[in-house]
């Protein structure tokens, strides 16, 4: 019999993302839970250093690098043997991507992967699927990043359904609500540009399939899940929060209309997310909306999990000769 936690990798997922840049350093091993050794993180919002042709200021490369040097700090700290890094949104849509991308490289000593939205919702689905199990049936993932929101459904370990929308947070916050703060009306013009914006993913979406368990990942989702009194189904199991769609919208307005500033002494409402949470919420509640989801289960595993799966499914067992 093999021991499969004598085969462990001390592994590095580097995520260079639109709104934060982390680093999280498992012991991994084929069929062994990924937890978590060590991590550590960056708020970058790069939203807010892109010029207007959506290219990255000199500022925002050097804010990211910063970032990423202190991530492989902690990498060689805990000495890891392997290191796997992803960029998102941000990077991959960024006319001067490429530049910004190869100074990390020599900056890491190795390539960087950039994912695409459908990379995206496909690995944060798997992380969803091995946390959720078989039992879950058909499963909706909801992803909400800083620069795209992803949306994957399927009954397998692969979703059928693997689609993003250029609908982060972030994104949202910066073009549509700049001061963070919105009145009623102010706010339904959002509501309205992000409708458009999800409209392509809506119209191809199949309607004709309603998903038998609902999940939202992401920081943004478990801050909504916070703020708006989520309940705890299912006691003993972690993280089992239920958030419906009710409570979404009538904590949407109010939320609106308070500072950002003043947010973090409401509860679930990190420092990092007081500009961009009121964003985050139209998404989350428009995509549920579009799809029918009256509640969402907030998941604890998403993108770098995923990630952290597929290379144990791809790699880590062909090691062992399986």
């Amino acid at each position: 019999m093999v021991n499969l936690r004598s085969h462990t990798t001390r592994l590095g997922v580097l995520d260079i993302g639109s709104n934060t840049i982390h680093m999280l350093i498992v012991d991994a091993a084929p069929g062994a839970r990924p937890d978590p050794e060590a991590s550590t993180k960056s708020t970058v919002r790069l939203m807010k250093y892109l010029k207007d042709d959506g290219s990255i200021k000199k500022s925002g490369i050097e804010a990211i690098l910063e970032a990423v040097s202190q991530c492989m700090r902690l990498a060689e700290e805990y000495e890891i043997t392997q290191l796997l890094v992803m960029a998102t949104s941000a990077l991959r849509e960024a006319p001067n991507g490429n530049k910004v991308i190869h100074k990390i490289e020599e900056l890491i000593g190795q390539g960087v992967t950039v994912l695409s939205g459908t990379d995206e919702a496909r690995l944060t689905f798997l992380a969803a699927r091995r946390w959720y199990g078989w039992d879950a049936g058909r499963l909706l993932v909801l992803d909400i990043g800083g620069g795209s929101l992803e949306v994957a459904m399927g009954s397998d370990e692969e979703p059928t359904v693997a689609l993003s929308a250029p609908a982060g947070a972030g994104r949202v916050t910066t073009e549509f609500l700049p001061s963070g703060m919105a009145t009623p009306d102010e706010l339904e013009d959002v509501r309205k540009n992000v409708r458009k914006i999800l409209e392509p993913m809506v119209k191809v979406f199949p309607q004709s399939k309603h998903p038998n368990h609902a999940v939202g990942t992401s920081k943004t989702f478990r801050s909504l899940a916070r703020l708006c009194g989520a309940v705890m189904r299912a006691p003993g199991r972690e993280d089992s929060w239920i958030m419906t769609r009710e409570q979404l919208e009538d904590w949407i307005p109010r939320l609106a209309a308070i500072a950002p500033e003043q947010r973090v002494a409401l509860p679930g409402i990190t420092p990092e997310r007081t500009m961009q949470i009121v964003g985050g919420g139209v998404v989350a509640d428009e995509i549920m909306k579009a799809l029918n989801i009256q509640e969402v289960e907030i998941c604890p595993w998403a993108l770098r999990e995923g990630a952290i799966l597929r290379w144990l499914d791809q790699f880590g067992r062909t090691r062992l000769g399986f």
